[in-house]
């Protein structure tokens, strides 16, 4: 049996203001086949915030938040004893308790050793963003050489996850920002940027592929670009969809039909953590090559349990930076 110090969601808030995070003490069993892992980062995510505030119908109260992890393994497999891991989920955190504590039971499966060029900071920070864009290329069709992706919502975590997958199977990228600013992340090639503000992005997409468009669209925003994403496909294009405003998208019947399209949602809360570490494992070895990186993690980004509150309302808010919880040694 561990002990563990966890912060708990009691009860669901009316809002994000109203999330209320208290630490308690825990215990933890260790059954065959899981393992203990000593929490030494955790990654914060839009999801942990809004499965708080009951956008998650299927979350359980109380329990422990948080899907993505870094740490040491305490417990669990010999083989596993003492080696650094890392991974993601999408069960922890909301229909079992989670990764925002100082130890995790996490099925020995789901561990993924942490390569020696990361930190553990960086290793909590890769899980959702880059689980999110592996599982839409897996299930749309991995980029190749000879694909243009179109990364609507390029600055964004899952956005540069996916420009960066992209890039490190030699397709041409081009990225969707709604201001005046460059690519912020890695990649392994050239990225062309289209501002949304002062530009029509399927007539510039159209510009740049000859008339052809993009064989993948990745729309991480939802309905504000699902008209220009639609625009933009190619014959027999593929358009992987992640977010949604809630609003009304119109979808064009005929286009869809004529152009033979395929539509992609991915929900990563539907992936056990299991999955979710057999998909991050397939992208491991570029993180090991250097082809794939992760996101760089500013020590502002880095909270504190006692501060963990602000960690949630910067995830929700209009932080750009990957947002880390440190528990307590």
């Amino acid at each position: 049996m561990i002990s563990t110090t966890a912060l708990r969601l009691n009860a669901k808030a009316a809002d994000t203001a109203s999330i209320d995070l208290v630490e308690e003490r825990l215990a933890l069993s260790c059954i065959p086949g899981n393992a203990v892992v000593k929490v030494h980062a955790a990654g914060v995510n839009p999801s942990d915030a809004k499965a708080a505030t009951g956008l998650m119908p299927y979350a359980v109260f109380p329990r422990t938040p948080g899907r993505d992890f870094a740490g040491e393994v305490v417990d669990g497999p010999e083989e596993w004893i003492g080696r650094a891991v890392f991974g993601s989920s999408g069960d922890l955190g909301i229909r079992r308790d989670g990764t925002h504590a100082t130890h995790v039971v996490v099925e020995a499966d789901a561990l993924i050793e942490k390569p020696d060029t990361m930190t553990m900071e960086e290793a909590a920070g890769v899980g959702v963003p880059f689980v999110t864009a592996l599982e839409g290329f897996r299930r749309a069709g991995m980029p190749t050489a000879l694909d243009t992706v179109l990364v609507l919502g390029l600055n964004g975590k899952v956005g540069q996850a996916a420009a960066q997958l992209a890039t490190w199977q030699g397709a041409r990228v081009i990225g969707v920002v709604r201001r005046d600013e460059g690519y912020e992340g890695h990649a392994s090639g050239g990225v062309e940027i289209v501002n949304s503000a002062t530009t029509d992005v399927a007539a510039r997409v159209r510009e740049l592929t000859d008339g052809k468009g993009a064989e993948i669209v990745f729309n991480t925003v939802g309905e504000v670009y699902f008209e220009a994403a639609q625009k933009s496909l190619a014959l027999t294009g593929r358009q992987i969809l992640i977010a949604t405003a809630g609003k009304p998208a119109d979808f064009n019947i005929l286009q869809f039909y004529r152009g033979r399209h395929t539509y992609v949602g991915v929900d990563t809360l539907g992936l056990s953590s299991v999955a979710s570490g057999e998909i991050l494992r397939s992208a491991l070895a570029g993180f090991i090559s250097g082809g794939l990186r992760p996101f760089p993690i500013v020590p502002s980004a880095i909270y504190s349990f006692a501060d963990a509150k602000a960690a949630y309302a910067a995830v929700i808010g209009a932080a750009r930076d990957r947002i880390i919880l440190k528990p307590p040694a």
